[in-house]
């Protein structure tokens, strides 16, 4: 390990401005980076700690709910608001990993986390994201967990987290914060396609952080499903989040977004205009279903996700369905 410097930030001004700086990278829970590092894959000159921020508030308000950046996964799924507005949010963090590490992940820490590709977190084969122009093991490798959406030649690299799809699903907004100001964006905007930029996985620019997520509430009721190897502290083969609004027997609005299948949380934009304004039922959920995979590109040894996703999608909204 080579040597780097530590800094314990005060002050979110403080934090800022040390982030400019080339090797910085933040910590609070580093249930991400410790592995990364100790692995070689990630390697800091300056770790900067910002878990004695006052950010770690979850915060329920009329309109919706925000987290703090620093605020705890087992906090968040934990909060009874979240259950009772998104059932969705509570279900993906409890489906993402043991009680220990929700206990010490933070939610920024679980926007962000790194690919659980083993290409990449072995470090000794080829990696677009650790050596741009050095090629994509998986491609022609072994690829069954590897993406079907979003992906190219350079890298099939699936995004990991459970709690982002959750929170795609929900229209959530991201709110970043530079010395330069601060700017708000749709969840789905934080994220880079990995097959057009390998090595850059979100938009954020240098000494910019995550500072906040905010949820609006809306009609109806969310869920989400994970499908997985195992069926504890494991990563998702197919995962799927539904929010759905339904009234006098129609789809008022939904929104689909699906993980383990794509280079980030993958929307899932055919089935949702399918469902829109159609009358709630079986037959149009599944047919809706059928859509999901539409621009699918599978590789060798992941073509089942296609089915499996499809199969996925319509328990999600038969089950979601149910309950509104």
């Amino acid at each position: 390990m080579r040597a780097f410097d530590y800094l314990r930030a005060q002050t979110e001004g403080e934090a800022l401005a040390a982030a400019g700086q080339d090797g910085a990278a933040f910590i609070a829970g580093g249930t991400d980076l410790m592995p990364l590092w100790k692995a070689g894959v990630a390697a800091p000159g300056l770790l900067i700690d910002i878990g004695r921020l006052p950010l770690a508030e979850v915060t329920a308000r009329d309109g919706g709910l925000v987290f703090g950046a620093t605020a705890r996964l087992a906090d968040i799924a934990d909060h009874p608001e979240v259950r009772r507005r998104h059932p969705a949010i509570a279900q993906a963090i409890e489906a993402s990993a043991s009680g220990q590490v929700r206990n010490m992940a933070t939610l920024g820490g679980a926007l962000l986390q790194r690919t659980r590709c083993v290409y990449f977190r072995s470090g000794i084969t080829p990696c677009e994201k650790l050596e741009p122009g050095s090629g994509c093991a998986a491609v022609a490798g072994e690829n069954r967990l590897h993406a079907i959406f979003g992906g190219g030649p350079s890298c099939v690299a699936t995004h990991a987290s459970d709690l982002a799809v959750a929170l795609v699903a929900l229209d959530a907004q991201v709110r970043l914060r530079s010395l330069a100001g601060e700017r708000v964006l749709p969840l789905t905007a934080l994220y880079l396609p990995a097959g057009e930029s390998p090595a850059r996985e979100t938009v954020l620019v240098p000494g910019e952080m995550i500072v906040a997520v905010e949820v609006p509430d809306a009609g109806g009721r969310s869920l989400y499903l994970k499908i997985r190897d195992r069926a504890s502290f494991e990563f998702a083969v197919v995962s799927v989040a539904v929010a759905l609004e339904v009234a006098d027997g129609r789809v008022q609005s939904v929104r689909l977004a699906a993980g383990g299948v794509g280079t980030m949380p993958w929307r899932l934009r055919a089935s949702e205009a399918a469902l829109t304004g159609a009358e709630a039922g079986e037959a149009v959920f599944r047919a809706a279903a059928g859509l999901a995979a539409d621009g699918a590109q599978p590789l060798a040894h992941n073509g089942f996700k296609i089915e499996l996703l499809k199969r996925t999608v319509l328990r999600a909204l038969v089950q979601a369905g149910d309950q509104t």
